[in-house]
């Protein structure tokens, strides 16, 4: 269980570092104090249920199938996150990855969660990450151990998004140094060819 706990947890955490508007904007009410507990919690709430739907979903969908797409489903898989860790690679290559606060103008605790409602899921890249990526690399668990998937990637969100929302004071500075997202960046593009490697393995690749 605890392997499969980690490997929800350091997925999750990776996908989710990516730099987006979402994630822009919860820096910028942590900047703010301004609903800093209220985004953050909205955002991780967000990410749990779609990661939920995506793991339960496909799931349900391939029951009856699953022995026949197990290996194009890990292969498939192991190419998506490979792809990621290529596209992080060149972000280190390149040293051009900054975080940039959201230059909004709004305030109001409704306004704050309509406009994190269009930011979360009007987004299609979440669904491609939580729903189907997540869900697809949950298939070689079973019972517990997927169980234990899911709150390791659900956990990555709450951690995440509250690390990112409270110190924001003290990380902006930090992460606004091309050198910091470098080494940010080595690091995802490290765990993202590694959990390839692991679904290249699982469809039987080598």
């Amino acid at each position: 269980m605890l392997s499969a706990f980690l490997t929800g947890f350091i997925l999750g955490f990776s996908l989710i570092l990516a730099i987006g508007a979402q994630n822009s904007f919860v820096l910028r009410q942590g900047l703010m104090v301004r609903h800093v507990f209220t985004v953050a919690l909205f955002c991780s709430l967000s990410d749990a249920l779609l990661i939920s739907i995506g793991v339960a979903g496909i799931s349900i969908f391939l029951n009856n199938y699953i022995d026949l797409v197990s290996d194009w489903l890990f292969g498939i898989s192991a190419i998506w996150l490979a792809g990621y860790g290529l596209l992080r690679v060149r972000d280190v290559i390149n040293g051009k990855t900054f975080l940039i606060a959201e230059n909004s103008s709004v305030n109001g605790l409704v306004s704050t969660l309509s406009f994190l409602v269009i930011l979360t899921f009007a987004n299609p890249h979440v669904y491609l990450d939580t729903v189907v990526l997540i869900g697809s690399v949950s298939q070689q668990f079973l019972g517990n151990n997927k169980l234990a998937y899911v709150l390791g990637a659900s956990l990555a969100s709450f951690v995440f998004f509250f690390s990112l929302a409270y110190s924001a004071k003290f990380l902006s500075p930090i992460m606004q140094r091309p050198i910091a997202w470098r080494l940010l960046d080595s690091f995802i593009a490290f765990v993202m060819f590694t959990l390839a490697i692991k679904m290249a393995q699982a469809a039987g690749w080598f």
